[in-house]
């Protein structure tokens, strides 16, 4: 295939548009409930008081801005792919930022900037109950201020999308894989975020990882979850060539958004399954390593554990059930084995890892 020839394709499958707005006109589609900037993201993603005191130094100053990102949903809607974090400011500035509640967010008050010192303490008009607040020639300007808008078309197919979101993808702040995922993820298909959220929240799931706070805020468990629905049916040869876990998930985010209500209904009923199935068996010490001499449980969460005997009981699930007893067996056989025994130490990546843990897993339950 020649390079034309591949650029005629890909052309096909994205649509794009591209004129300047005025801040004035953003913040109308805003208000309008055209535009969604995804007040979830605005969680993950936190600028600092210095980095919004910048962007709004910047407008006042005529500094022109990147270009922000938007792909057009089926109901016509700008879904913001790219510049999140600098629309949550002008918003948040202006007085008309919302949060996933729908409720107002407090104003933004400025800081010092690194070119205009005289910013400490300004709000855009005074209901911030900030002592000083932009004048009416100041807040015209900024309305007027223009930002690029370059628009992905309905057109366009959800695999363009993804892909663009990659390479675009230059959020403010330093986020998890998952975070990311997720705002991938809710760019695509809220329905299937929305999904997502709701089995990762079940409450045997929950009680079986057992989590410490910092990785649930950090979004592990949605990962955990993505990786259950992934990986339990994925072929031997494929688990062999996974590669790295992160971009492999990544990737299964299109194939994820494809599923249909019954796929996603057979998914969540396999993974509720497991899940009680372990809480039954192992309560909340199933994914923490057993220590056969000392007859307990060690340590904190252990992907082994989640590799071998939650993806290995999802294997087989719905369509066969284990008891207690057999569940407890296959837990004391996985930490009874020198390759996984507490306390040995393999140093291998997640890939090389899974390549071992997860074949296992299967054969622990296939009889």
């Amino acid at each position: 295939m020649t390079l034309e020839s591949e650029l005629e394709i890909y052309r096909q499958r994205i649509t794009t548009d591209s004129y300047p707005m005025s801040i004035s006109e953003i913040s109308n589609l805003y208000r309008d409930d055209e535009m969604d900037i995804h007040p979830e993201f605005q969680r993950i993603f936190r600028w600092s008081s210095a980095q919004r005191t910048k962007l709004v130094e910047s407008i006042l100053l005529g500094i022109p801005l990147p270009s922000i990102f938007v792909a057009q949903n089926e109901s016509g809607i700008w879904d913001v792919v790219d510049g999140v974090q600098r629309l949550s400011t002008i918003f948040q500035f202006m007085g008309i930022l919302r949060d996933d509640g729908g409720a107002l967010v407090p104003p933004f008050v400025c800081e010092a900037g690194p070119f205009l010192q005289s910013l400490e303490g300004i709000s855009y008009a005074d209901t911030a109950g900030s002592a000083r607040s932009l004048s009416r020639a100041q807040q015209l300007d900024f309305k007027r201020a223009r930002i690029d808008v370059k628009i992905i078309k309905r057109e366009s197919d959800n695999r363009a999308k993804y892909d663009l979101f990659q390479r675009l993808n230059s959020y403010g702040s330093v986020a998890t894989p998952q975070e990311l995922r997720n705002c991938l993820l809710v760019s695509l298909s809220r329905t299937h975020f929305a999904w997502l959220q709701d089995i990762a929240s079940s409450d045997s799931f929950m009680q079986v990882l057992n989590l410490p706070d910092r990785l649930i805020r950090e979004q592990y468990h949605l990962e955990l979850a993505l990786r259950f629905i992934t990986l339990r049916k994925l072929p031997e040869d494929r688990i062999s060539r996974i590669g790295n876990i992160g971009e492999f998930l990544s990737a299964e985010i299109l194939p994820f958004v494809e599923m249909g209500y019954v796929e996603l209904g057979d998914e969540k009923e396999a993974f509720d399954s497991c899940f009680n199935i372990l809480l039954s068996s192992l309560g909340g010490d199933a994914m923490r390593k057993w220590n056969p001499k000392a007859g307990r449980t060690e340590g904190a969460f252990s992907s082994t554990a989640f590799e071998a005997l939650a993806l290995g009981i999802g294997h087989y699930v719905p369509d066969r059930t284990f008891g207690d007893d057999e569940v407890r067996q296959a837990r004391q056989e996985l930490w009874a084995d020198s390759n996984f025994a507490p306390g040995h130490a393999t140093g291998q990546r997640a890939d090389q890892r899974m390549k071992r843990t997860i074949p296992y897993g299967r054969q622990l339950f296939s009889v």
